[in-house]
């Protein structure tokens, strides 16, 4: 697997939460190159199966684990048409102090480049030159008439950040909506590790749609398929400058692995036990509420199922410059693997131990 590659093509494929078809089709393909069979559900998330191997002869229903790894992006929505400008809305948590001066996609009647703009501080009143432009006050140039915008564009049509992937020093890339694809290409390479591991638990990569503004795909995906366990991987907070005394983790030297009241603690306990077998450094992240990852869905679904989150450190979050250690995605990927290579029936019976 080219995982440089892999992320590119990921990072570059278009998926704004409700609106996940483009990257779904990319999902779909590169998974299924490692699993024995891959199918959608109503809701558009994408599943991966991988059969476990039965172990002393037990028959089916086999032990199952969910990885969720959720393929939305932030983006925009048009709010409204005006003299063939177009209003932006967001869709998810958009930071609109980065939107400025970006050249966006314009999903209409077909694809449109546009760019968003702003009134030139020149002309801005007072000390309004001096603050940043609020998203209602921004729009989107496609350099049509409001004639010919009106034929090619409606109202909820959503608008993508145009921005290709870059290579970084040090293993290092950098572009849009790796938050969260770079959990997908962990999973991919999981479950390229299992096809030459012998794991007795039947393993469901899912690629879940609407993360960044419900937790639909992960709570419909829990429900349908009822896992024993799942694991949430997600990216967090990368140290970059200025991140001060918050939360954050180095890039480049490992993933991080949840502790709080949205994870089991024998999942993260046993995952830990997983990173010291390989020989593998992790860092402990405090996860002290409902985490905002796919995690709190899962958890909750039917009667609970019992979870745990595995973390990608991230700079720039939720900005069309995110960064990420490619190091870090193939780490996440092989501590995956080597979780799952040691399930058994003992362990599951430890999650519900009194």
């Amino acid at each position: 697997m080219n995982l440089n590659q892999l992320i590119k093509t990921l990072s570059e494929a278009t998926g704004i939460s409700g609106h996940e078809a483009s990257i779904r089709s990319v999902v779909m393909e590169e998974w299924g190159h490692f699993a024995d069979g891959v199918q959608v559900d109503k809701m558009g998330s994408v599943t991966a199966v991988k059969h476990g191997t039965p172990s002393g002869g037990r028959k089916r229903p086999r032990r199952s684990i969910m990885l969720s790894a959720h393929i939305d992006e932030i983006g925009l929505m048009v709010g409204g048409i005006e003299k063939g400008f177009l209003r932006i809305a967001p869709v998810g948590g958009v930071d609109p102090r980065v939107l400025p001066a970006q050249e966006v996609i314009v999903h209409g009647q077909r694809d449109l480049p546009g760019v968003i703009a702003s009134l030139p501080p020149h002309l801005q009143a007072g000390t309004d030159a001096d603050k940043t432009v609020p998203i209602d006050k921004l729009w989107v140039d496609i350099g049509l008439s409001d004639a010919q915008a009106r034929r090619l564009v409606r109202v909820g049509d959503v608008v993508s950040i145009r921005q290709t992937v870059s290579e970084l020093k040090n293993d290092l890339l950098t572009g849009k909506a790796l938050d969260n694809r770079v959990s997908v290409a962990a999973v991919a390479v999981c479950l390229e590790a299992l096809k030459e591991r012998r794991h007795t638990w039947d393993v469901l990569g899912v690629a879940t749609v609407q993360e960044e503004t419900t937790l639909l795909g992960a709570a419909t995906s829990a429900y349908k398929h009822t896992p024993d366990i799942g694991i949430a991987i997600d990216v967090t907070f990368g140290a970059q400058n200025g991140s001060g005394d918050a939360q954050v983790f180095p890039l480049g030297s490992g993933p991080t692995i949840g502790f709080g009241p949205n994870v089991h603690p024998k999942i993260a306990d046993r995952l830990c036990d997983a990173a010291k077998r390989i020989e593998m450094n992790v860092h402990t992240e405090v996860v002290p509420g409902t985490s905002g990852t796919d995690a709190w869905a899962i958890q909750v679904a039917r009667e609970g199922i019992p979870t745990g989150i595995l973390g990608i450190p991230l700079r720039s979050m939720h900005t069309p410059v995110e960064t990420v250690s490619v190091k870090d995605v193939e780490r996440a990927g092989r501590l995956l693997a080597a979780f799952i290579a040691e399930l058994d029936e003992a362990f599951f019976a430890s999650l519900i131990e009194k």
